[in-house]
């Protein structure tokens, strides 16, 4: 096959990834929902996975406090092999059934935090272990697959099927199955946030203003939410330690009189 071709193949094939998202919408808006109430409860949301799995639970990890201005042990990655597995491949690391447990248990897991399991095989020992360990400790769990009758899924107490099929490569799982996992992330976590109230309307008010393009965004966030300018937007961020939300009702306050008059 040609370069062309592969790559067209490898476009048709990404379609089963949306429709297996598609399918699995129920069981998703179920697991925000639970990593919502573990949230504003003061729990954690624990990501466990190995290898391709375990770099893109880390990846979404990672993006949450900067994204939604939350602390970092909010969202945490267990990935088999530690900290070395995000930056390059511990292979063997996955079927140590000891260390997701021996992990969990120097966290001091609670019952109020859950516990997510990402397999795309559905029967990583690493994975699966740890899920069976936290279930029996009464934290709620949810197994997240892409084989159906994985023993994951059945391990879990919500289970999340994406049916996305044979690889293009077979066996590589970092093509659909890591593709599906990670937009599987990102809607669990996403709206966990949206109903934890980190969002207004569809505007990131809690993100840190890190850099200067995110500065850029938290002056456009406020203009777009109130009648300040962008002169007086970041005037006011600069006097607010950047913090959108108190510019934003510091802008509304008087508005909103002006208007009761």
């Amino acid at each position: 096959m040609s370069a062309h071709d592969i790559v067209r193949l490898m476009n048709d094939e990404e379609f089963a990834v949306l429709r297996a998202l598609k399918s699995a919408e129920m069981p998703l808006a179920v697991a925000a929902e639970r990593a919502a109430e573990a949230f504003q409860a003061g729990g954690r949301i624990i990501y466990v996975g190995a290898g391709t799995s375990g770099r893109i639970a880390s990846a979404d990890a990672a993006e949450m406090p900067p994204t939604f201005g939350i602390d970092a042990d909010r969202f945490v990655a267990l990935v088999a092999g530690g900290t070395t597995a995000q930056d390059r491949s511990v292979e063997d690391a996955e079927d140590d059934v000891f260390a997701s447990i021996t992990a969990l248990n120097d966290m001091g897991v609670t019952r109020k935090d859950i516990v997510i399991g990402i397999a795309a095989s559905g029967s990583t020992p690493f994975v699966v272990s740890a899920v069976n360990h936290a279930r029996q400790k009464g934290i709620w769990t949810c197994g997240i697959a892409n084989n159906r009758g994985a023993a994951l899924l059945q391990a879990a107490d919500h289970a999340i099927l994406l049916d996305t099929g044979p690889e293009v490569l077979t066996g590589s799982t970092r093509l659909k199955a890591g593709t599906s996992q990670k937009l599987a992330l990102n809607r669990i976590s996403t709206v966990a946030m949206v109903l934890s109230g980190k969002v207004i309307e569809n505007l990131m008010v809690d993100v840190k203003a890190k850099n200067q393009k995110l500065k850029e965004r938290c002056v456009r966030i406020v203009c777009d939410l109130t009648s300040a300018t962008r002169d007086e937007a970041w005037d006011l961020l600069e006097a607010n330690q950047w913090n959108i939300r108190e510019v934003i009702d510091s802008v509304r306050e008087p508005e909103t009189s002006g208007m009761a008059r």
